[in-house]
C-alpha cells in the first residue's frame, strides 16, 4: 500500500498545552479519509500542521515519502499538497470561469498576466471548463462567484483547488454552513474526483462522513484516539461515548 500522507510523533505545544500530541497517522494513496473529533479536539491544528501554517514543536511529516516538516506552504502546495478552508476564499466580482482559469494559470506561473482577456489564455481557460464539468459548475460558468448559493460557492472553492493538480486535497469542514440539500449534492460530486487525488477531510456531519470515508481517524484532546473503518468506529464503545452518542447506534 502506497501512502501519500504521513505524520510521525507529530506534537504542537502552545505554552503547556499539546493542541496536538504525538500523532502518527497514516493516509493511503487514493483514500477518502475523515479526521472527527469533539470541538477542541485538534483537528484544524493537525491540518494547519500538514500544510505548513503551523511548525511542530516535535515530529516529523512525509508527503509522497518526502519529508516536509520544515518546507513552507507554498513549495508543499507544489509537490500536491492543497486546502480547503471553512470560509470560502473567493473573488466576488470574477465570473466562475475567470476564478478557475486564473487557478490554473496560476499554477503555469501566468499569475503576474492575470489581467490579459481570457480568450489570450486560452488554454487555461479550457482546462477551467473541464474541472467545471466534473463539478457540475459549466452552468454557471459565467455568473459572478458571489451570486450562487453557498453550496455552489463551496465546490467553487474545490474548483480552485483541483486547478493547482493536487495529489493530496485537504478538505476543512466543506459543508459548513451549507444547507443540507447542498450539502448531499456537494458530497455526490466530492466522491466521484477521480483516485488519483487522495481526499482528506474535517467534518461535523457524521451521516456525510460514513457515507463518504473509507477510512476514518478520531482525535480526543489532541491525541489519535482509533483509525479504522467507518463500521468499526461506528460500533466502538469509547468513540461512542466521547463523539457519536447514539447517533449510529
Amino acid at each position: 500500500m502506497s501512502i501519500a500522507l504521513q505524520t510521525h510523533g507529530l506534537v504542537r505545544r502552545f505554552g503547556g498545552f499539546a493542541a496536538t500530541d504525538h500523532v502518527n497517522l497514516s493516509i493511503a494513496a487514493g483514500a477518502r479519509h475523515a479526521l472527527i473529533g469533539p470541538n477542541g479536539a485538534g483537528k484544524t491544528t493537525l491540518i494547519n500542521l500538514l500544510t505548513g501554517y503551523l511548525a511542530p514543536t516535535e515530529g516529523r511529516i512525509s508527503l509522497l515519502g518526502e519529508d516536509v516538516t520544515r518546507m513552507p506552504q507554498h513549495q508543499r502546495c507544489r509537490r500536491g499538497l492543497v486546502r480547503t478552508f471553512q470560509i470560502n476564499q473567493l473573488f466576488g466580482d470574477m465570473t466562475v470561469l475567470e476564478s478557475v482559469a486564473l487557478a490554473v494559470g496560476e499554477r503555469h506561473g501566468l499569475g503576474a498576466r492575470w489581467w490579459k482577456p481570457l480568450a489570450a489564455q486560452a488554454e487555461a481557460v479550457d482546462e477551467a471548463a473541464l474541472i467545471l464539468e466534473r463539478l457540475r459548475l459549466l452552468s454557471d460558468a459565467y455568473e459572478l462567484t458571489r451570486n450562487l448559493a453557498y453550496g455552489r460557492q463551496r465546490l467553487i472553492e474545490i474548483a480552485l483547488a483541483l486547478a493547482l493538480r493536487p495529489k493530496v486535497l485537504l478538505l476543512d469542514e466543506p459543508a459548513a454552513g451549507v444547507p443540507t440539500s447542498e450539502s448531499r449534492e456537494l458530497f455526490e460530486v466530492i466522491a466521484q474526483l477521480p483516485r488519483e487525488v487522495t481526499i482528506v477531510l474535517i467534518e461535523h456531519d457524521m451521516d456525510l462522513v460514513f457515507r463518504f470515508a473509507d477510512r476514518i481517524s478520531v482525535l480526543v484532546s489532541g491525541t489519535l484516539l482509533l483509525e479504522d473503518t467507518p463500521e468499526v468506529i461506528a460500533q466502538h464503545p469509547r468513540v461512542r461515548e466521547v463523539y457519536l452518542g447514539q447517533a449510529h447506534g
